[in-house]
């Protein structure tokens, strides 16, 4: 079940999407909201897995509402203007419903929705840690088969987007698996490993040397992030 929130200006476009999803069994209505600030609190207030918002909304659009927020839900931009279509997905919108909305591309979207919420859920439960003081090794999904890799040959995690890419000293090519970095960031945390930048997390034994804002760690030049700079050298100053 997939919860879900409305934001629209339009009674008439929340009475619609309300109906619509009332059809839906994997969707759950748990508000709809006028604007982004009544938004916001029922984020705060809620868990919320999937939001349907439109784009030019009073005081706060609907792109300037998604960019705000820190932890992005899944959101489906729903518009009566097509010109926003580029920067919605450039934000990795699930899609962009233009209105007004036949209910069979409102069903194409949350289908969407689901498979990508289903997929978001599942590669958590594929990274698996065992416990033990400290960590040795993780379990992760690569291609249809669970890979056992040691914590240390690990030199260094890349994300791209929906995959990340695992560096070790054992292997020649990268371990790819379908994740997300936060997923790997937080799973690591109490081992040797930072993230240094939105798309590398590095272990902190394997570097060789720091080059201004840049980690050498096997001949790869890693860049270090503005965000995570104090972080890093507060962990590596000791």
């Amino acid at each position: 079940m997939m919860r879900c929130l409305i934001i629209d200006d339009e009674p008439l476009a929340i009475e619609l999407l309300e109906d619509f999803v009332s059809k839906v069994p994997f969707l759950q209505l748990e508000n709809s909201c006028s604007n982004a600030m009544e938004a916001t609190e029922t984020i705060k207030s809620s868990q919320i897995d999937l939001i349907f918002t439109d784009i030019e909304m009073p005081d706060f659009s609907g792109v300037e509402f998604i960019k705000s927020l820190e932890v992005k839900p899944l959101f489906i931009f729903t518009t009566a203007y097509s010109h926003y279509a580029l920067e919605g997905f450039n934000l990795n919108a699930v899609d962009y419903l233009v209105k007004p909305i036949p209910f069979h591309r409102f069903i194409k979207a949350v289908n969407r929705a689901q498979d990508l919420f289903s997929l978001k859920n599942d590669s958590k439960k594929d990274v698996v840690i065992k416990n033990s003081a400290p960590p040795e090794f993780i379990f992760v999904k690569s291609d249809y088969e669970n890979v056992k890799v040691n914590l240390k040959s690990i030199l260094y995690i890349e994300g791209l987007k929906d995959y990340v890419k695992i560096y070790t000293n054992i292997n020649s090519k990268p371990i790819l698996t379908l994740n997300s970095l936060k997923i790997f960031e937080e799973k690591l945390s109490t081992a040797n490993f930072i993230r240094v930048h939105r798309s590398f997390i590095v272990s902190l034994k394997h570097i060789k040397s720091v080059q201004r804002n840049r980690i050498v760690i096997d001949d790869k030049r890693i860049p270090i992030g503005l965000n995570y700079k104090d972080a890093f050298i507060k962990r590596i100053d000791g």
